[in-house]
């Protein structure tokens, strides 16, 4: 994550933290048009004038309290550049004024006749008033985290400043002008004030006793001091700023002055961070779940709606686990049969194939470089094919490329940054290469339909390029449907005959469903019944033939979001199921280009209301 997503995240957790901060903002003047789309056509009737209207004065609000969305959608330039050299406010003041005014807003929105709305109209009330109901449920009922719900810890190994703003600075910060490099300048600074920022946000979460698992803590302190423990003269976010600013002949000595400010501001906020965390180690337990957090049990449920955007209990989740962990383990057993595997169980047999030297690239630059020129060649093969199964095509390019060294340690396996707006920036698949023992050429291909095309990259272009579409919808991201549409993805891709030479490939794929199974059980495991992060570990490793290390990288992910591991499976399953339905309903007239634009222009929703644009189009194709 995502921007999106997410696979891992981050990027769908991201895209709804910078919607919410609406909340945080007072009432906009002169609100610009941003929410209704200049392409759309004109609202309906006074209620979807009013909820349009609505919708400008919170993206307007967005743009004030978290100036990065308008990098993050390509918009820092003409009428905002004023964000460029702007960072968020994360003070609790910042966080007290959205807990208040997020009920103001939820109280405007439910003010507009939602009766009177139809279409798309629906779909985008619906839409935002699951964001608003969700983010007012957690600021109720919990008072840490730093608002809402999904992800308790406002730092750890996988979120932060200290994690997330080196990548922001160096892939969505453009760079063209010197307007750009000394706006860069500006946000290392307030670089710094955010580290403080976030630094007290977690003490004050300490003091509820809302402390990291110790597991997390360590992995949290081995990154943070990676990054201080780096050289000023090799530091990312100096080097950065070098580099663009030569390339582009700005002017100016902004590799001294960028050392600098960040020697007196990054640098001092860093440590202070690491000493806080150093601090408070002695105090932290090793149990993973949420569970002994204060209303940690609301907590996992209150975040498993976040995520999932369903109703679905923890003790559903986990039996619904159980079984499609059997279901998926024994197709793998038959293909492995086929192919000659026969001894040993299926994680045994898949564990074997880790282990096999042919199914390995070389673990040197070369070799890595090799292996993502190879994954190059797969997304050309399957983008050939995608005019048989879609209607309306993505124009962003996507490229490939290494997840940076400095946080490859703690970040997932793949995940994937969307496009900007402007289609200056293209999407980008981001593939964890520390160790290429951990990815075998077996599981690559899904990966990469996965987190590319017909994956995420399409999914979340499409929604960016969609004719129409408020820019409220286009920022607001949904686990349940973005990583649920990925792992549809994946099942697409046999579909398309992707593996129908390459059994090796689709004993990966069908490994990688039945991960996601195992996440199920694994995440309501250690947050619903108690579960250690050993007991979690073991599982994975036993069922899935998993090196430990990405077992271990793994469950501590489900550790600071809880819930979100759950929302693939579950979002997989209703993509399917809706699928289904508009067969049974059309008959021979079904068409899957068509059921795919009517499930993809209409942006990201919850489930629930992707469920409710199916049926407009089934509606729609009958007339």
């Amino acid at each position: 994550m995502a921007n999106l997503s997410h696979s891992e995240h981050p990027s769908v957790q991201n895209r709804r933290q910078l919607l919410l901060t609406a909340a945080l903002m007072g009432a906009a003047a002169a609100a610009p048009k941003l929410a209704f789309a200049a392409d759309a056509a004109a609202p309906a009737n006074a209620e979807a004038a009013k909820m349009y209207a609505m919708f400008d004065r919170a993206m307007a609000k967005v743009m004030r309290q978290g100036p990065e969305t308008a990098s993050y959608l390509g918009m820092d330039s003409g009428e905002f550049a004023w964000t460029k050299p702007l960072l968020s406010d994360r003070s609790m003041a910042a966080i007290a004024r959205s807990r208040a005014e997020n009920i103001e807003i939820v109280k405007e929105l439910h003010a507009i006749d939602r009766k009177q709305l139809k279409g798309m109209d629906a779909i985008n009330y619906d839409t935002v008033e699951f964001v608003l109901a969700v983010q007012a449920e957690g600021d109720e009922k919990f008072e840490y985290g730093g608002g809402g719900s999904g992800s308790p810890y406002v730092i750890s190994q996988l979120t932060g400043a200290y994690q997330s703003m080196p990548d922001f600075l160096d892939n969505q910060h453009s760079i063209e002008t010197k307007f750009d490099a000394d706006c860069y300048l500006d946000r290392m600074v307030a670089f710094g004030r955010l580290l403080d920022q976030e630094s007290d946000i977690a003490e004050h979460d300490f003091a509820l006793g809302v402390i990291p698992p110790d597991f997390v803590i360590d992995k949290t302190l081995i990154q943070m001091k990676a990054f201080a423990d780096t050289p000023t003269e090799k530091a990312p976010l100096v080097l950065s700023v070098t580099r663009r600013t030569k390339e582009k002949n700005i002017p100016g000595n902004y590799h001294e002055i960028a050392s600098k400010l960040y020697e007196e501001n990054v640098l001092p906020a860093l440590k202070r961070q690491i000493a806080l965390f150093e601090g408070v180690r002695a105090k932290a337990v090793h149990d993973a779940g949420v569970a002994r957090l204060p209303k940690g049990g609301d907590y996992y449920a209150v975040s498993l709606k976040n995520y999932t955007t369903s109703t679905i209990s923890p003790d559903e989740i986990h039996q619904l686990g159980l079984s499609l962990v059997k279901d998926y383990g024994s197709q793998i057993d038959k293909i492995m049969k086929k192919n000659g595997l026969t001894k040993g169980t299926v994680g045994e047999r898949l564990r074997g194939m880790y282990q096999d030297p042919k199914f390995r690239y070389p673990n040197t630059d070369e070799g890595k470089e090799k292996l993502i020129a190879d994954l190059n060649e797969k997304v050309k093969v399957v983008t050939a094919k995608l005019p048989a199964y879609f209607g309306a095509l993505p124009t962003s390019p996507l490229q490939i490329k290494r997840v940076p060294k400095a946080i490859e340690a703690g970040a997932p396996g793949g995940y994937y940054n969307g496009a900007s707006l402007d289609g200056k920036r293209p999407g980008i698949y981001w593939i964890n290469l520390r160790d290429t023992a951990e990815v075998p050429s077996w599981t690559l291909p899904t990966l990469t339909y996965h987190e590319g095309i017909p994956g995420h990259h399409l999914q979340i272009s499409l929604s960016n390029e969609a004719k129409g579409l408020p820019l409220i919808r286009k920022l607001i991201g949904f686990s349940g449907y973005q990583e649920g549409w990925a792992l549809y993805a994946e099942n697409l891709a046999v579909e398309m005959g992707m593996y129908d030479k390459d059994d090796w490939g689709h004993i990966g794929m069908l490994h990688d469903a039945m991960f996601r199974a195992v996440r199920l059980v694994v995440d309501s495991g250690m947050h619903s019944k108690g579960w250690s992060r050993e007991r979690a570990v073991t599982f994975f490793v036993d069922t899935l033939g998993d090196q430990e290390a990405s077992a271990i990288t793994e469950v501590e992910r489900y550790c600071v979001w809880p819930g979100q591991a759950c929302s693939y499976m579950v979002g997989k399953i209703t993509w399917l199921r809706v699928r289904d339905k508009a067969k049974k309903a059309l008959g021979k007239t079904f068409d899957i280009r068509k059921f795919h634009d009517a499930g993809l222009l209409s942006g990201a929703t919850p489930l629930t209301v992707l469920e409710h644009a199916i049926d407009d189009y089934i509606a729609s194709a009958k007339a």
